[in-house]
């Protein structure tokens, strides 16, 4: 199986790596179009500010490409949020790919919000032998609200979806490669997806 991590400078892309190579896969860095197109599994990261990881994404043609893939990918925290319609975050125009806009937690909350949070109402083949209200690891100031595409979702100041799907489109608001056992068990999900 190839997988294929795409490598925009945007990303936590190391650990993501390791997290795949500990399941007993390898995973490619790669900002290659056709690399990308040919592989079997795509992970989109992302960690970092909006606008600028959209610009990196433009600069290299990823922002045309992504939307058209055919294979199973998976954003990742700021890879989802880019998936979406914009983001409040420098007031960036998305990739269209979840139809809903990234919003900025209210002042009544601290932000970022770091640390472990529960997910629950888990509806997709994603959360595969995973029960509600376990914990993953989350940093972010900017969420998806729920929305037609929420296949989970947490709560901080407001529920909103710690995970969208649409079609061979998933993300996850959550570090599935910094959420310990069950974030293994979810990346070995989204790599078993035909």
């Amino acid at each position: 199986m190839k997988i294929v991590i795409i490598n925009y400078g945007a990303g936590n892309i190391q650990s993501i790596k390791f997290a795949i190579q500990r399941l007993g896969y390898t995973a490619h860095l790669s900002d290659d179009p056709k690399e990308i197109k040919a592989a079997d599994k795509v992970i989109f990261p992302g960690v970092g500010e909006a606008s600028s990881a959209m610009k990196k994404l433009k600069a290299s043609g990823l922002e045309t490409l992504i939307p058209e893939l055919k294979q199973p990918v998976l954003g990742i925290c700021l890879g989802m949020q880019l998936m979406c319609n914009s983001s409040e975050e420098g007031k960036t125009k998305g990739l269209g790919i979840f139809d809903v806009e990234v919003m900025k937690f209210s002042n009544k909350v601290k932000v970022p919000q770091i640390g472990w949070n529960q997910i629950t109402n888990l509806k997709s083949p994603l959360f595969k032998e995973i029960p509600d209200n376990e914990y993953i690891y989350l940093v972010h100031s900017f969420y998806a609200p729920k929305c037609s595409a929420t296949i989970a979702v947490s709560e901080y100041d407001v529920e909103y979806s710690a995970a969208l799907q649409n079609g061979n489109f998933y993300g996850t608001q959550f570090h599935p490669e910094k959420s310990s056992v069950i974030g293994a068990q979810i990346l070995n999900n989204f790599l078993k997806m035909c």
